[in-house]
């Protein structure tokens, strides 16, 4: 029988989506479940089992056609034991043998990757890195996530930390982050770092704002709501999405000038602000990049928005 299926996994803190596709990477059927992380996250790996093999069923689909399962993750990923450590917003406060789990349970072959690499094999594949081999990609979300392609395979680094992008140092001496330094990029460019920096300016600003007006108030602001205000021409929001650009654009030249891919992609929540950031964060990238790779490098869009992290976790079941 010719095996032609594979299955992508996202697993998220707090949803799980699933797909089925082809081997051309086309998404056939597609579903999602709860992520159960009580009693230690224990749910999560027997729910995805579950899952599986009642769709399969479903669908009627013989599990000789399917080639294999991908999955992206939170936490640090142990290719070679499929293991997965530190994936805290799971729960999962110990090692976890998500591979050998998933396969007996399934009797499928299971391969795992981290989920910001997975949403960056997604876009290169059939996003805006248009199957090409040389991509980087950049998550802008409650975090900064990313993920490198060079000569069509992901770098991970000796310790799987290629491709942490949000923690390159944009501003020395500058917010204190997670990681336990100071300046990271993912402190001025995700969704809490927008805040961060909206508040900051907003002590500063004299002027008249309606950003200003709601920080002084109290009330909430969220990074949709800055550049919101920003497109409609409030000041200080601009001034907060330009200075914004600019740690994005310092950042995403930094990446273009070591890897030279064909495009670095921009998606996640905060990427929603659309063509309004990134033609502001290309901006800054053209006074940053060496000048080989300004005409030849692009700074575009995700374009698979929730689907990147399926479609990507499918295409490790090829390789």
């Amino acid at each position: 029988m010719i095996k032609d299926k594979l299955i992508g996994v996202d697993l998220g803190g707090t949803t799980i989506k699933f797909a089925i596709l082809t081997q051309e990477g086309e998404i056939q059927q597609k579903w999602s479940i709860k992520t159960n992380i009580f009693d230690d996250g224990s749910h999560i790996v027997p729910d995805i089992v579950d899952s599986i093999n009642h769709h399969l069923d479903m669908y009627q689909l013989d599990r000789e056609r399917v080639i294999g399962i991908g999955m992206g993750t939170p936490g640090t990923v142990n290719r070679t034991a499929g293991t997965v450590t530190g994936a805290f917003n799971l729960n999962w406060k110990t090692e976890q043998t998500v591979k050998a789990d998933i396969e007996a349970g399934t009797g499928l072959t299971l391969t795992l990757e981290n989920d910001a690499n997975s949403a960056a094999l997604g876009e290169a594949w059939k996003g805006a890195g248009n199957n090409d081999d040389e991509v980087s990609f950049i998550t802008l979300g409650t975090g900064v996530g990313g993920g490198l392609v060079a000569n069509g395979r992901l770098i991970h680094g000796t310790a799987g930390a290629g491709g942490e992008v949000g923690h390159v140092v944009v501003e020395p001496n500058g917010y204190l982050c997670t990681c336990g330094n100071k300046g990271c990029l993912e402190q001025y460019a995700s969704a809490t770092g927008v805040v961060h920096l909206a508040q900051d300016f907003a002590e500063e600003y004299v002027g008249s704002s309606q950003l200003k007006q709601l920080i002084a108030n109290g009330d909430e602001v969220t990074s949709k709501i800055v550049f919101d205000l920003a497109k409609e021409g409030d000041f200080l929001a601009n001034e907060v999405v330009n200075k914004v650009a600019y740690y994005l654009g310092y950042a995403v030249a930094a990446m273009s000038n070591m890897l030279n891919p064909s495009a670095v992609v921009i998606g996640g929540g905060v990427a929603a602000a659309g063509e309004f950031l990134r033609a502001r964060v290309e901006n800054q990238w053209e006074a940053f990049a060496f000048p080989t790779v300004r005409t030849s490098t692009r700074v575009k869009l995700a374009e698979l928005g929730n689907d990147a992290g399926v479609i990507g976790a499918a295409s490790l079941a090829r390789i």
